[in-house]
């Protein structure tokens, strides 16, 4: 498995770690976006570029505005200043649901499962561009009801291959959290991304959990997906990540491959080096 993930990350080899570093193929590029809540500024990102096809991995201490840049790139936060382009295709001011639509699909650190509704009705709900929503085709049956079997199709397979198959038609609610973590991942693909951001995929999920995100997560690369995500377990990070980005006080002051991250003084310092330096005062 290590000379796979070594030979992927390939792409980046010759890139120098340094924030805001150009990359080779970049899909998402991200240049002067900020945003502040009253006098606190919690994303300050000056340069961004996230390689296509890789995985890279966003770490910080918290509050350190992961979350938030998650939100302002795919459209459920407004940037006070800035712009982000997926693919030299401009994104600014696009509402979430025509970033979906772009490519660009996000999970949340707090799943989303709407609750009374089955497992598969969840799934059927994130597919695009269904012709049976619209209220002028809903009496047109034999217009829509193709499209239907198609969706429902895709998303027994989904749950076939994230292993939820037999809970297909239990409430979404009587899922665990692990299983929550995993429908959120099948329901995303729904929308055929290209980019897939993950926020906290692997966070207080069970062991054996864990380890199927993660092949999940690799299995996504595999397909020719671009994946970001936000990870505070380091193990995670440096096991499954071609590149990691460190953000600190809403900025970017570090980038590089694994292998690097965890000596990058700058890096050391965010996740000790103030706390320290605040308990000796």
């Amino acid at each position: 498995m290590a000379g796979n993930h070594a030979t992927a990350g390939a792409p980046l080899a010759d890139v120098a770690a340094e924030p805001g570093i150009a990359k080779p193929d970049s899909t998402l590029t991200v240049d002067g976006l900020h945003r502040n809540f009253g006098g606190l500024t919690a994303v300050d990102v000056e340069h961004l570029e996230v390689q296509r096809g890789l995985i890279t991995a966003l770490i910080g201490p918290n509050g350190a505005g992961k979350t938030t840049f998650f939100n302002l790139l795919t459209g459920f936060d407004r940037p006070d200043r800035g712009h982000h382009t997926f693919d030299g295709k401009s994104l600014d001011g696009l509402p979430a649901y025509r970033i979906a639509r772009a490519g660009v699909v996000r999970t949340f650190q707090l799943t989303k499962a709407l609750s009374r509704m089955s497992v598969m009705d969840n799934m059927m709900l994130a597919a695009s561009d269904q012709r049976g929503e619209l209220l002028r085709m809903s009496p047109l049956h034999w217009r829509w009801r193709r499209q239907e079997r198609h969706v429902e199709r895709q998303a027994a397979l989904l749950l076939d291959r994230f292993g939820l198959a037999r809970m297909r038609d239990e409430y979404a609610g009587t899922l665990s959290g692990g299983q929550r973590k995993l429908l959120e991942m099948a329901r995303a693909l729904m929308a055929e991304p290209r980019v897939i951001l993950l926020d906290e995929p692997t966070a207080g999920v069970n062991p054996v959990l864990v380890a199927s995100i993660l092949d999940h997560v690799r299995e996504l690369k595999a397909q020719g997906m671009t994946v970001l995500f936000v990870e505070h377990d380091m193990d995670v990070v440096m096991g499954i990540s071609d590149w990691v980005v460190c953000m600190d006080v809403g900025m970017i002051i570090a980038e590089g491959p694994p292998s690097t991250i965890g000596t990058n003084e700058a890096v050391i310092d965010a996740y000790l080096g103030r706390r320290h330096h605040e308990v000796e005062q």
